[in-house]
């Protein structure tokens, strides 16, 4: 689904925007839409040129391959909205003023930034830096540049989610976006003695999904004999925290797979694990688009107040 290392990305390619391609139903045939922000591999040449280490350092910014667990999903009429430009360029799970002012040149005067741990600790909207390996990039970008990337990439995702949310729950009373990461396999002494989990399950404590989803979440992952922690370490962050809006009817749960499941043991390509995370995310899929219709309304909701 996301374009290999170099290709050249066209509006028309696969999809509606060089920021995304969108493979599904043109209508929602289901409650359930799925993103991947994280598993683009274009690397626009501005990026390269600015880049101080090699490719493959950038790459370990990717959700490696995350767009693979996903594959097939459009086939049971389900959509999915897949980032095409890489992490390393910007990232499309971080609130567009989290920005580092160190990453940028000739900020204007007055411009609207946050300051979050996540810019604090070198992953904020343009990410600066990786533990163990230190800055990435040769020089500040200047200010022209990083606003670009918002509007071209940034924006045009976040509003293809908020366009098929608004269809999804038009036409089926709620809707559901299901947010696919994968993680670094866990330490296990993160967890006090506790099993390490293979999948992380998010929906910010509550507040991005009414609770049962991330129940009906547990249950399936546990189905498929993998370990399940809900919002611990991982609650979910910005794609879940703007579209998330459960007592209006739309829901988002993050999930974040363990990348040794279904890459090889360099976690650089698919292994032999791949198949069995994909039909644990189609089983995923389904149960949520039944708890969704269990307890649907009768008649679409209103959504001139969202």
């Amino acid at each position: 689904m996301a374009h290999e290392t170099g290709e050249r990305i066209d509006a028309e390619a696969g999809g509606e925007s060089p920021a995304f391609g969108y493979f599904g139903p043109a209508d929602p045939q289901w409650p359930v839409l799925i993103s991947v922000p994280h598993a683009g591999r274009h690397y626009p040449d501005s990026v390269l040129a600015r880049s101080a280490v090699p490719l493959a350092t950038l790459a370990r910014l990717e959700d490696r391959h995350a767009d693979a667990l996903v594959m097939g999903l459009e086939e049971q009429g389900y959509g999915i909205v897949c980032a095409r430009v890489a992490r390393a360029a910007i990232d499309l799970n971080r609130d567009p003023r989290d920005i580092d002012r160190r990453m940028i040149a000739a900020l204007p005067h007055g411009q609207a930034l946050i300051e979050t741990a996540k810019s604090r600790g070198g992953l904020g909207l343009f990410p600066r830096s990786l533990p163990r390996i230190g800055g990435l990039w040769r020089a500040p970008m200047p200010w022209a540049e990083a606003h670009a990337r918002i509007e071209a990439i940034h924006a045009p995702y976040h509003a293809e989610l908020e366009r098929r949310l608004r269809m999804i729950r038009a036409v089926h009373g709620q809707a559901l976006l299901l947010d696919v990461h994968s993680m670094p396999p866990l330490e296990p002494d993160r967890f006090a003695g506790a099993l390490r989990p293979d999948v992380v399950i998010g929906d910010r404590f509550g507040a991005s999904a009414a609770s049962r989803f991330a129940e009906v979440a547990r249950e399936v992952v546990l189905r498929h004999g993998l370990k399940a922690a809900v919002n611990h370490p991982y609650p979910g962050t910005y794609i879940a925290e703007r579209h998330g809006k459960p007592a209006a009817g739309r829901h988002v749960v993050q999930i974040e797979i363990s990348r040794d499941l279904y890459l090889d043991a360099a976690l650089r390509e698919p292994g032999a694990g791949l198949n069995a995370l994909r039909a644990m995310l189609l089983d995923l899929a389904e149960s949520l688009r039944e708890e969704i219709n269990r307890a649907a309304p009768p008649a679409a909701l209103p959504i001139a107040a969202e």
